[in-house]
């Protein structure tokens, strides 16, 4: 068994100091994770429940979080499961498509590396022959999809696709009862991870916080990218309540209570200082000590130093009274305080009413002040007109058993044009709010990731030819030189179901085709296509899986649909590509929107997207992109292991004994 669930203590596999990894090996350790992974696997796929020594139970349908819950063994395992947590924390999705597409390569490259005429005659054992074709196609296949992978998405996938308008971020200028595409996209994806119950009401719930923080202005990938590093900060769980309670609220939501009784105010606005330091005086700094000595000869000295406490302590106090004074002065009714605060200063600050909040993060601080515009200050003396920040109004909020801050911003021209907001997470338990807020933030992730570009080179751009069969080939673009600027396609999505991996696959057979038989580099280009080809199919053929009639009818369509555009676009492809082109060398200020309107000018004419929006969503061209070199990465890094080498680690009393005999060593 390779991976048990329990509690989070070490396990230590005994095997042999040295073991080769045979590319058996590799398999088997994949096929048991892709076993884990395919019953939660696509839009009929179920949940699976992990049950801990603890008697914990977890329900989960989220790849990330079914494999982290594995306690693994195996070295391989770790690594494989190492390397789908470092491309989902980029992209946010595409967990369980890793390990389904990791294991069906493998099986294509081990059926094919067992099929090799001369796999016996060079190595001798045949396994080391096997392994050593295997590890050749994984480097052919990571260095095919590093230099033409992005034409070949761009030639045969993209021109059947569709790009986010800027306009879906915003609710205000949607058409009424129109279903924005950002919103079929979140549709997608929350459907994959929480079920069909949820997802629309989370892709509207995603929506509506996305166009309360876009600016007027901005590219939607600002917004995002402010979320992201920030969703943390903005979210708030709450347990023991249904789903539908979930919501957005205005102004910012900070975890901490009121360290002093909360002073109701109807007159806004509210004037709030945010505080990095002690407001009263402090004999002692942290880490310090003070001395008093014993004897004689230090009573002198100790009554010195009790006189000097004495004296310090009174002015300490009129300091404090003097501070809070000055607080009240600048017109300060709450101060949020990066650190705890005295019994005094409370008490004092009580009988001014002030409000004090302390011990708020740094996140949440940052945040306020970016969100107020204002700036913090360490010495409550030195306070001036742009450290104090401008609110609607400071009370208390309650949400499932515990009691925040809630705090709204008043408009300023010291803070950014938005609406800022916080977002409610609700859900029967613990576990399950969590869940829902982890996919809430790789959703954000994967709509961050779809608006960066898959980096198409203009140099050396691939052209689609329709003549007597649809081939794909490289033409090299007059006038052009390699450090031309790139062409980029961001914020493209396909409809959800396969179709990526269809049309892609399609694509591939076709480059497959047109390369020589004669020339032995076209010969390997061949053999990877149509291995990666086929590779491809694991994921629709999952997906149907319920179904394999509907999955030929589906490949059928798609590729009537692509012969159909390819015999009637084909001078309209080469119009547009020219005329694309020609504008990107004739100005530099061609934005990357109005290449991208370009692109799909004579699409839209000859072959309107719409015939592939089927009920099932969007995708992500990017993200698709990004999974499919995320997995060639860790395939070639699998089948480049020679041999694990097992470290075994001493334990607490060994690490003790040998630290012992050190030491009397060195003694001696």
């Amino acid at each position: 068994m390779l991976f048990t669930v329990g509690s989070s203590s070490q396990c230590v596999m005994m095997l042999p100091v040295a073991q080769l990894p045979h590319l058996e090996h590799v398999l088997q350790t994949v096929s048991v994770l892709e076993s884990v992974v395919l019953s939660s696997f696509g839009p009929e796929g179920g949940q699976v429940l992990f049950t801990r020594d603890t008697g914990q139970a977890m329900l989960s349908r989220s790849g990330t979080k079914i494999l982290t819950a594995l306690r693994l063994e195996n070295p391989l395992a770790r690594m494989i499961v190492a390397s789908v947590l470092n491309h989902s924390t980029v992209t946010g999705d595409g967990s369980k498509t890793f390990i389904l597409l990791l294991a069906s390569l493998l099986r294509m490259i081990h059926a094919t590396a067992c099929k090799e005429p001369n796999v016996s005659h060079t190595y001798n054992p045949r396994k080391a022959a096997v392994a050593s074709t295997a590890r050749h196609l994984a480097k052919r296949l990571l260095e095919f999809a590093l230099e033409d992978l992005d034409d070949l998405i761009a030639v045969g996938v993209v021109p059947y696709g569709c790009c986010l308008p800027r306009e879906d971020f915003t609710l205000k200028t949607r058409p009424p009862k129109s279903i924005p595409c950002v919103q079929k996209l979140l549709a997608s994806f929350f459907h994959s991870r929480l079920g069909q119950t949820h997802c629309d009401f989370f892709s509207h719930l995603t929506c509506e916080l996305l166009d309360n923080w876009k600016l007027k202005n901005d590219h939607p990938s600002v917004a995002l990218q402010f979320i992201n590093d920030n969703l943390p900060t903005l979210h708030t769980p709450v347990s023991g309540f249904p789903i539908s309670c979930s919501r957005l609220i205005e102004g910012q939501v900070i975890h901490r209570d009121f360290a002093t009784s909360c002073i109701r105010s109807d007159k806004p606005p509210v004037a709030a200082v945010i505080l990095t330091g002690c407001l009263q005086p402090t004999l002692l700094r942290a880490g310090e000590v003070l001395e008093l000595g014993c004897g004689d000869q230090q009573t002198a000295e100790n009554s010195r130093k009790e006189r000097s406490i004495v004296q310090f302590s009174a002015w300490a106090e009129k300091s404090l009274e003097c501070a809070i004074a000055n607080l009240q002065s600048v017109g300060v009714s709450v101060i949020l305080s990066a650190v705890k605060q005295s019994a005094a200063v409370l008490a004092l600050a009580a009988q001014a009413e002030i409000c004090i909040v302390e011990c708020v993060s740094e996140d949440e601080l940052s945040l306020f002040a970016h969100l107020s515009g204002a700036k913090p200050v360490a010495d409550c003396w030195m306070i001036e007109p742009d450290n104090i920040a401008t609110l609607t109004f400071c009370r208390p909020i309650l949400l499932g058993a515990h009691r925040y801050v809630h705090v709204a911003f008043h408009d300023s021209d010291k803070r950014p044009v938005v609406k800022p907001c916080s977002l409610i997470i609700c859900g029967a338990g613990e576990g399950q709010t969590d869940q829902y807020a982890c996919a809430l933030h790789d959703a954000i992730r994967m709509l961050l990731s779809t608006w960066e570009p898959t980096g198409m080179t203009a140099s050396k751009r691939t052209l689609q030819c329709n003549k007597s069969k649809s081939s794909i080939a490289e033409k090299q673009i007059p006038n052009s030189t390699s450090s031309q600027r790139c062409l980029s396609m961001p914020g493209c999505v396909v409809p959800a179901g396969g179709i990526f991996e269809f049309l892609l696959h399609h694509a591939l057979l076709q480059h497959g085709h047109s390369c020589s038989a004669s020339d032995e580099t076209d010969m390997d280009i061949l053999a990877v296509s149509q291995l990666l080809a086929n590779a491809l199919l694991s994921v629709p053929r999952q997906i149907y899986s319920h179904s394999p009639r509907c999955f030929l009818q589906t490949q059928t369509r798609l590729l009537r649909l692509v012969q159909s555009h390819s015999q009637r676009s084909g001078f309209a492809d080469k119009l547009e590509q020219d005329t694309v082109l020609k504008e990107c060398e004739d100005t530099s200020e061609c934005t990357l929107d109005e290449g991208i309107q370009s692109m799909h000018l004579y699409k839209d004419i000859d072959m309107p997207s719409e015939a592939f929006m089927f009920d099932s969503g969007l995708e992500s061209v990017s993200c698709k992109y990004n999974l499919l070199l995320a997995v060639l990465q860790c395939l070639s890094s699998l089948l480049q292991v020679d041999a694990m080498l097992h470290i075994r680690t001493a334990s607490r009393s060994e690490e003790h004994e040998n630290n012992s005999c050190e030491e009397e060593e060195a003694e001696e």
